[in-house]
């Protein structure tokens, strides 16, 4: 048996972070089992389904790395599919027409609930034969009124269901639209799936949708739910915890390969490893494995598991998306400093692309004027000799290198037998403005020489005019 998952979302907003994890985790166990994973799109709500959704799951699903093999298929394509398997049921029985009303089930429901039963309708239309003159009928799936459905979910063991708990569901709208249930199962039957990785939220439908299976004569799937993700308010995740929205991350600054890590140790672990290469999530990876309990998300772990992909990444493969954070922040990368060297000197000081960039715009805005506390701090009349000492030694370089820019500062220091704090920190202020810079041979250098003498010479004058005052 070849195994066969998928991931279908429904297109009426972004690719969530949950949505993800389960799209992670059925590609994974595809992957694990040389089986195949397939994208199905779920857009029969018209109403709320868009093509801007549709486009986000798809560049969520790209940034990820998550390759379907079959797909994407889109359920708007296979109306005429469901509407036969619809008459199909009503042929042989299992399905009927039901004429009652909105306000008629609603009545039902209200007098279940007086009575402290069950809110579910009633099957009152079951056996009716005869139509209701210019009532347009929905379809119901003929539940069965005996025994349970029994399933071994791969998670979270042997689940239980019985049919008396078990109402009528709707499977085709008074419009003749076709509903969800229905939809799925035809959709799992016809692409042949043999394991259905999903949210627990679906625990509900699975023992209706079996039953719809068994009516049609077909084996069921193996079913796998995943527990839900929470905020660290142990509520359910959503828009008040911050980015939820998978683009969102990236925009911030994420790796894609971190938020994975990050998300399959989301309800999966193996023992105390926390950072997982693609291959070895592939190796490593078994559903049953998958906790029973809801998980947490904590972004400040993430934030950690991405810097460690940021430090251990090979610096060209950061170079793309820093430039794309730095546009966002109207930085002229074409005419700025070399992206690779700038990779390498903030590769170390920042937890996020968008941090780094931001760490980075000294490179391309030059300060109007220096950080109020550092400069009473560090711009003291003894700070000038230094300061006129190396500006005087960097104009004479021919060498504007690492190297070379690194030795005045030394030998600054030894001549006037100082510190190199009481030579660097006066420096660094003169550079950036602020106490807070890159090493400062790697800040000279991609400041660049023009730039750098201009700024030690503002920062001289600043001190001369200083103590003349």
């Amino acid at each position: 048996m070849t195994v066969r998952t998928r991931f279908a979302p429904s297109p009426t907003g972004y690719l969530h972070v949950g949505g993800a994890r389960t799209a992670l985790f059925s590609w994974l166990y595809a992957q694990k089992t040389n089986g195949q994973f397939v994208l199905r799109i779920e857009d029969t709500d018209r109403e709320r389904s868009t093509e801007e959704s549709v486009q986000a799951i798809f560049d969520g699903m790209q940034w990820l790395g998550l390759a379907h093999d079959e797909g994407p298929f889109f359920q708007t394509d296979r109306f005429p599919r469901y509407l036969e398997i619809i008459q199909q049921l009503l042929e042989q029985g299992d399905a009927y027409h039901c004429y009652c009303s909105a306000e008629e089930v609603e009545a039902m429901r209200e007098e279940q609930r007086a009575n402290k039963q069950k809110p579910r309708y009633n099957g009152r239309c079951r056996h009716r034969s005869d139509a209701v003159e210019g009532v347009q009928p929905v379809v119901r799936f003929k539940n069965p009124e005996q025994g349970e459905v029994v399933f071994d979910d791969l998670v979270r063991g042997t689940i239980s269901i019985s049919n008396t708990e078990l109402d009528d569901l709707i499977i085709a709208r008074s419009d003749g639209t076709p509903t969800y249930n229905l939809t799925v199962v035809v959709d799992d039957l016809d692409m042949n799936m043999t394991h259905i990785i999903r949210g627990d939220d679906h625990i509900n439908n699975t023992p209706r949708q079996i039953n719809i299976m068994n009516a049609l004569g077909a084996k069921a799937p193996l079913f796998a739910h995943v527990p839900m993700i929470l905020g660290d308010d142990g509520a359910r995740l959503s828009k008040r915890h911050g980015a939820v929205s998978v683009m969102q991350y990236r925009d911030e600054g994420f790796l894609p390969e971190a938020l994975l890590n990050y998300l399959v140790r989301l309800g999966w672990s193996h023992g105390d490893q926390e950072l997982f290469s693609r291959e070895q999530m592939i190796e490593l990876f078994d559903i049953k494995d998958v906790n029973k309990t809801a998980s947490a998300f904590n972004t400040d772990k993430l934030l950690w598991i991405n810097q460690q992909y940021i430090m251990s990444a090979e610096p060209e493969r950061l170079v793309a998306p820093l430039a794309e954070q730095l546009k966002t922040l109207a930085c002229d990368v074409e005419n700025g400093p070399d992206l690779l060297e700038i990779v390498k000197t903030q590769q170390e000081r920042a937890k996020t692309l968008k941090e780094m960039a931001e760490k980075s715009l000294m490179f391309y805005q030059h300060y109007d004027e220096f950080d109020e506390k550092a400069a009473k701090k560090n711009f003291k009349a003894a700070a000038l000799e230094p300061l006129e000492m190396m500006l005087a030694k960097f104009e004479q370089l021919a060498d504007w290198h690492k190297e070379s820019l690194h030795e005045v500062i030394l030998a600054t220091a030894e001549a006037l037998d100082l510190k190199l704090g009481k030579v660097a920190q006066p420096l660094r202020v003169a550079l950036s403005g602020t106490s807070v810079s890159p090493a400062l041979d790697a800040t000279l250098f991609l400041l660049g020489k023009e730039t750098s003498l201009k700024n030690i010479h503002k920062a001289i004058d600043f001190i001369k005019a200083k103590i003349v005052a």
